[in-house]
């Protein structure tokens, strides 16, 4: 048997295979279960200039850390890289769960993030080598029905536990699940040692990947509102981030193991992939992130409800990538459904620029629908058509790369668009309340559902403007960027059928694999 295979194994180890799916689990509920408690964690540690960053750490640290997680396995060992993930991932859930303002929040988050990254990539890999070829098909069908789960729990579950216990519960809830994994994985997974790659690590890509990622989203988050576009902080930060990814794409053409392999672009369906996965993770990130203030800190629904009012964005999302799954096997749906799903989220986006202080929660929450479905179209067209697009042998490189770009345009989605919300919010309070009291609630920790309740009926109705105002201008900017993403389907090939012969040919060499 080949080292680090077990394709003549007769089954892959249940309890190896479980505690892996966990990690895969813990990675996509994380993105999501702090969504609806934002505005609690706000209320207590106030800070409403930083929300985008609880967010956006998380996720630029995980961006930055998936492929060094990728590399450390295939050169130390895949098992011990993804248990090291789980460790780092449990011990920045605590600290984040501890946290007593929100520059502490951010920095944990960040640390968290850094073991996310390894979560997903770690266990798919692992899985890649344990379960027998004749079983993975199994294993992957069940890593389609986590992904849903968690995009739809986590919401649900962060309202509820913010409303039950404390939003610190958040992250607490994570330390049985990661140590159950552990376990898992200690106890069930075995892999035979293997010779491992020879290249030395890519430590300059993967500083200069790091510095890029950082300097475009500090520029998409400073710019505008903490300095001037013009001001030398926000130019010599962008100038090093340009000049970081620059070096970035030489350092990878001239490494004899590079962190992402530049032959994979030479596709023209995967680049155009790639560039739609980032424009709709950002798209989608934005409005997750701030579509719960507008339904707690406007609608006055709680953090449980909140959650709830997202079901029919996620529902959307989920039941479109059922459908596409199914539909990507015809002829041109390389082109055919991101264009679709594009044109609707684009559709879904404008429609959401209809909410305002009075509109019905139930209207509101069933307009967020037709985003969902776009935006799912678009996420589930993309990985297939990665997928059809690589040599097998490169496989595991192109879903590194997928994860990546697609986090990197969560994370510079969620800065940009969060840096336009809290502008505005914080300018319309402002100009409503006066400078004392408009700057108080928007940075002194005031800003909650429970703390409105409080307040003057004048206050809530500014404060109902304002974070309106600042929804629609999150919204535009995602109406943009699903414009962007809607021309660049256009940009991808379609597929021609195959001739009868050649789709009935593969059948015996099939069944001798």
């Amino acid at each position: 048997m080949t080292a680090e295979s077990a394709d003549d194994r007769p089954g892959p180890p249940l309890l190896g295979v479980f505690g892996l799916l966990l990690g895969i689990f813990l990675s996509a509920l994380d993105g999501q279960i702090i969504g609806t408690a934002l505005p609690t964690v706000v209320g207590d540690l106030g800070g409403l200039e930083h929300l985008a960053w609880v967010v956006t750490a998380y996720l630029l640290t995980s961006a930055a850390a998936t492929p060094i997680w990728g590399r450390l396995g295939d050169l130390y060992g895949r098992k011990g890289a993804y248990q090291w993930a789980v460790t780092v991932f449990l011990l920045g859930s605590v600290l984040s769960g501890l946290s007593q303002d929100m520059g502490e929040l951010i920095a944990f988050r960040a640390l968290q993030g850094v073991g996310a990254g390894g979560l997903m990539v770690g266990a798919l890999s692992v899985i890649g080598v344990l379960v027998p070829a004749s079983a993975r098909g199994r294993v992957q069908s069940v890593v389609g029905v986590l992904m849903p789960i968690a995009f739809v729990g986590g919401p649900l579950l962060g309202g509820f536990i913010t409303d039950r216990l404390s939003w610190r519960w958040a992250f607490y809830v994570n330390l049985p699940v990661g140590l159950f994994a552990l376990f898992a994985v200690g106890v069930g997974v075995r892999l035979e040692k293997a010779a491992r790659a020879r290249a030395p690590f890519d430590w300059a890509g993967v500083v200069l990947l790091t510095t890029g990622i950082l300097g475009l989203t500090l520029v998409s988050s400073w710019g505008g509102t903490e300095y001037p576009w013009t001001s030398p902080l926000i130019l010599g930060t962008a100038l090093v981030a340009v000049l970081a990814l620059a070096g970035f794409v030489r350092a990878e053409l001239r490494a004899p193991g590079p962190l992402i392999p530049p032959a994979l672009f030479r596709n023209r369906n995967f680049t155009v992939a790639q560039v739609l996965g980032f424009l709709t993770g950002a798209v989608m990130m934005a409005l997750v992130g701030y579509l719960p203030q507008y339904f707690q800190l406007v609608q006055g629904a709680s953090p449980t409800t909140g959650g709830l009012l997202l079901l029919p964005l996620m529902l959307g999302m989920i039941g479109s990538q059922l459908v596409t799954a199914r539909l990507m096997g015809r002829p041109g749906g390389e082109r055919r459904y991101p264009l679709l799903g594009g044109a609707l989220a684009l559709v879904g986006a404008a429609l959401l620029l209809l909410l305002d202080t009075d509109t019905p929660a139930p209207a509101a929450s069933a307009l967020t629908a037709v985003a969902g479905i776009g935006i799912g179209l678009v996420l589930q067209s993309t990985i297939l058509t990665s997928v059809g697009a690589v040599p097998r042998e490169d496989m595991g490189a192109a879903m590194g790369v997928v994860t990546l770009l697609r986090s990197i345009g969560s994370s510079l989605g969620m800065a940009a668009l969060g840096a336009v919300y809290a502008a505005r919010t914080a300018a319309s309070l402002e100009s409503r309340l006066g400078p004392g009291e408009g700057a108080g609630l928007a940075g002194g920790g005031r800003l909650s559902p429970a703390a409105l309740t409080g307040l003057p009926s004048a206050v809530r109705d500014a404060v109902g403007t304002a974070v309106t105002g600042g929804l629609h201008g999150t919204v535009a900017g995602g109406v943009a960027l699903a414009a962007l993403a809607t021309a660049v389907a256009c940009l991808a090939r379609p597929s021609r059928a195959p001739e009868p012969q050649e789709a009935a040919a593969p059948e015996p060499a099939a069944a001798a694999n």
